[in-house]
């Protein structure tokens, strides 16, 4: 089958999907963006979340034929989202929940170009700025979904609570480190989003 969605702002098709394969087998291996990791291959680990319509979704659940015509980010568009999001939504609070991209929205803005690989030619979002000021990233394979889950977190909550940190980033597990500088990231991207206030 053919599979038309919109990947990180931009319209993408894939051809020759078999009824099985899944989202993140596109977006890796058909797409190039190696981001998302393939771990445990069972929606347990988190490694592989994108956004799918703006909700935070593990890709190796998903199979490719369930996102034709709608919108995924992946870890490599988190950067372009929020810039987007800032400039429709000045301030970055959407705890409201005025925020948040309509797909149709979503279709017109578009990712810049990069190198998927070292990442060069490209600005960092907030929170994956926060994450390295942090000190958050050791190994760095749970780093993509964490970054996801965070980024929608801060996008419909401002202003978390360690509860509510915890509880958004409760799908996604590292095996690194104990979670405090992670948690740290997303109090430091929150603080500073509320600062753009």
């Amino acid at each position: 089958m053919r599979v038309n969605f919109t990947v990180n702002g931009r319209k993408q098709e894939a051809d020759d999907v078999w009824e099985g394969e899944s989202l993140l087998y596109v977006l890796r291996e058909r797409m190039g963006l190696p981001g998302s990791k393939n771990a445990c291959e069972q929606g347990e680990c988190g490694s592989c979340t994108v956004r799918l319509d703006g909700v935070p979704v593990c890709s190796c659940l998903v199979a490719a034929g369930q996102v034709e015509g709608r919108e995924v980010t992946t870890v490599e568009g988190l950067a372009d989202y929020a810039k987007h999001r800032q400039d429709a939504h000045p301030g970055g609070g959407c705890a409201s929940g005025a925020c948040g991209t309509s797909l149709q929205a979503a279709q017109q803005w578009n990712a810049k170009g990069q190198d998927s690989q070292t990442g060069e030619g490209t600005e960092l979002s907030p929170i994956q700025q926060a994450f390295i000021d942090a000190g958050a990233v050791q190994c760095g394979f749970c780093t993509p979904g964490l970054l996801v889950a965070a980024d929608e977190l801060l996008e419909r909550n401002d202003t978390p609570s360690d509860a509510d940190i915890r509880e958004a980033l409760s799908g996604n597990l590292c095996r690194c480190t104990g979670y405090e500088k992670i948690l740290d990231a997303v109090r430091l991207a929150a603080a500073r989003q509320g600062e753009v206030v």
